[in-house]
């Protein structure tokens, strides 16, 4: 039952929502590391709940970095963060120890630990625990920019409402880094806010897709076969909460091309090699090619919803129907901007640290 994730970096995330406390461990990190506790602030902000398009539990995250920094760069020990839990409300979850919320983890979390998970505010499987992911994700971002490399993850839709596509990737991404609710077209985010304000009035809840680019990565990173870029980010990002699909460049939609339309003609240009066109998102044989990798990922619905739904009560064995209380999300797209961009920093760096 592993929890950590990694090659040369090792990420440990620990605790469960209503616990007393969360946070993670990464073991690895060279020393010499910014870590900048302004920084990790703001990323957490930018997780942080806000308004009625989100969760009414709005969590101050205090966090305290307890070991491997010193005068604010890493040791080259591992890095420690603690989080406490302040804002949990445990007994809105009583009713729903036997009873499992579909589309959530409740259920497979019961068989897979043989009924001994906590199971308030679904435990060691809530988004909560991306919080500690995210005050590790300034440490992962900040090594990343001292490299020249740039990431940034904006809302591509989100109920039917669609932001304008990628441009001048060094501007977009600059805007994109202290954008609270992230979306190149602002009048289209207002649009998303009001579809999903539409759901939530409805106690229903929407989903969307998330789409990542990164500049400066050089080429060679990954391997083929098992190692491949795709599939390392793939596996980091799965682990995000309702993460339900992953595509890289064009994805699913080269499959309706031909070769002459989605092969990336090469070219020299002030003396390196560069693609014509990037429909393969930056690379070739699960090897980067230098080119801005572009994947992006599909978010579904928030699963805890107002409205009456079927489940089965697993003590009784019998069919049942329940209404989820408690503070949820209508939509968890734009907080899981910031948690998208940290684990991709993480896998990236990982990455780096094989060259």
């Amino acid at each position: 039952m592993n929890n950590s994730f990694g090659t040369h970096i090792i990420l440990t995330l620990f605790g469960e929502s209503h616990g007393p406390e969360i946070g993670c461990v990464v073991d690895g990190l060279r020393p010499g590391l910014r870590v900048d506790e302004g920084e990790i602030a703001h990323l957490l902000a930018l997780r942080r709940p806000a308004g009625l398009i989100s969760t009414a539990r709005v969590e101050p995250d205090p966090f305290r970095v307890v070991s491997g920094v010193w005068q604010g760069r890493t040791t080259g020990t591992p890095l420690c963060i603690l989080i406490p839990n302040q804002e949990a409300k445990s007994e809105d979850y009583v009713n729903l120890t036997n009873t499992p919320r579909p589309g959530h983890a409740d259920y497979t979390g019961f068989v897979k630990y043989r009924g001994f998970a906590d199971p308030r505010g679904g435990g060691h499987f809530s988004g909560r625990l991306t919080a500690p992911l995210v005050a590790a994700g300034a440490v992962f971002l900040a090594a990343l920019r001292e490299r020249g490399i740039a990431l940034g993850t904006h809302i591509a839709r989100c109920a039917g409402v669609a932001d304008r596509p990628f441009e001048t990737l060094t501007d977009d991404l600059k805007a994109l880094e202290r954008a609270d609710f992230p979306v190149l077209d602002p009048g289209r985010g207002e649009d998303m806010r009001s579809a999903i304000l539409a759901a939530a009035q409805d106690g229903d809840s929407v989903g969307g897709v998330l789409e990542t680019a990164v500049t400066g990565l050089p080429a060679g990173l990954g391997a083929p076969w098992f190692d491949t870029v795709e599939g390392l980010l793939s596996h980091a990002l799965f682990s995000i909460p309702a993460v339900k699909a992953v595509e890289f460049g064009d994805g699913f939609a080269l499959a309706e091309l031909r070769g002459s339309q989605a092969n990336d003609p090469f070219l020299m240009e002030a003396g390196r090699v560069v693609t014509e066109t990037n429909h393969n998102g930056g690379v070739n044989g699960g090897i980067t090619n230098g080119m801005p990798l572009i994947f992006r990922t599909a978010v579904k619905p928030t699963p805890s919803i107002a409205i009456l739904q079927r489940t089965v009560d697993l003590s009784a064995h019998i069919n049942t129907e329940i209404t989820v209380q408690g503070r949820h999300d209508p939509c968890i797209v734009p907080r899981a901007r910031v948690v998208q961009d940290s684990i991709t920093a993480f896998v990236l760096l990982d990455l780096l640290e094989t060259r």
